[in-house]
């Protein structure tokens, strides 16, 4: 902290930058409600706070000094932001918020949500901005605490304990199928659990895992695939699908998408996989916020749309 304002009566900066617009003490006091032997004893004080006349009469009006130009932009920044941060503690317009939104996640997660989260803002929210960092993993709950992230986007197979503090809800769910090429030579249309067994498979594992969700559930069951490849982004995959003898498994509405990008046949998925769900996390810290309701808000809407219950 600068030693300045270890003394200053932070009261005084709206003195500071009311007679730096109005260029009068009358003016200025009008604005701030204040009377003018009021608002020259404030500036009396600030004048002594920071060892400088501030502002000079000349001729009808008062004129800055050199060190109050020089203090003007930050004073004026450090006020806006303030203003900023005061209204958005009571309330959040969407209409004319600037407001950043940080969110976490894979480039799957992000396919998923981003679409129709956009379309939304920008008619409901069209100065809002979103600001997407990759996900190091499952939502970190000290990231989100601290603020650095407001929203974790994460998939979730098997229902965990949440850490401390981290509230989620389930944004969609959907099932797994099996990609290949449709000019595979040996896979056409639908692929049995032999056939899927007996291929060469690519798998994304965005957090550089050793084997994927997939391998887990065969091994339940008493199998094993032949893992040729591992893929740290699932927007690679329709190409090298495409083009090769590998099979792939994925969420199907991935897959929808995807098959606009290459020629992959799309089928049921030869043994019982549970479904792919995306949730969305976040911290108590912040959850009651007025901005992270509205969010919230938006979100859940979209996925009443998309499971068609609104």
């Amino acid at each position: 902290m600068h030693p300045i304002l270890r003394r200053l009566d932070l009261n005084l900066l709206p003195v500071f930058d009311a007679l730096l617009r109005h260029r009068s003490v009358t003016a200025a006091a009008g604005e701030l409600a204040m009377s003018p032997s009021a608002l020259s004893h404030a500036l009396s004080r600030l004048r002594e706070a920071l060892a400088d006349e501030l502002f000079v009469r000349i001729g009808n009006a008062m004129q800055p000094t050199a060190y109050a130009e020089a203090l003007a932009a930050p004073v004026t920044a450090a006020l806006e932001a303030l203003t900023r941060g005061l209204g958005e503690a009571r309330g959040f317009d969407p209409a004319t918020s600037e407001r950043t939104f940080v969110l976490a996640a894979t480039d799957y997660t992000a396919f998923a949500v981003l679409p129709p989260l956009m379309r939304r803002l920008q008619h409901a929210a069209p100065r809002v901005r979103c600001k997407v960092v990759y996900s190091s993993g499952r939502a970190s709950s000290e990231e989100l605490a601290a603020g650095r992230i407001d929203f974790g986007i994460g998939y979730e197979e098997d229902p965990i304990a949440p850490a401390p503090g981290i509230e989620s809800f389930e944004w969609f769910s959907d099932d797994y199928v099996a990609i290949a090429a449709r000019s595979h030579p040996l896979i056409r249309g639908s692929i049995t659990l032999d056939q899927y067994l007996a291929a060469r498979h690519a798998v994304v594992t965005p957090w550089n895992e050793s084997s994927g969700y997939i391998d887990k559930v065969l091994e339940k069951i008493g199998h094993q695939r032949d893992v040729a490849l591992h893929l740290p982004s699932v927007l690679a995959a329709p190409f090298v699908i495409g083009g090769s003898e590998l099979v792939m498994t994925m969420p199907r509405q991935a897959a929808l998408a995807l098959r606009e990008a290459a020629a992959i046949d799309i089928m049921a998925a030869p043994f019982a996989i549970p479904r792919y769900t995306v949730k969305v996390y976040g911290h108590v810290r912040h959850s009651r916020t007025a901005a992270h309701l509205w969010m919230k808000d938006v979100l859940m809407s979209i996925r009443a749309m998309r499971t068609g219950s609104a």
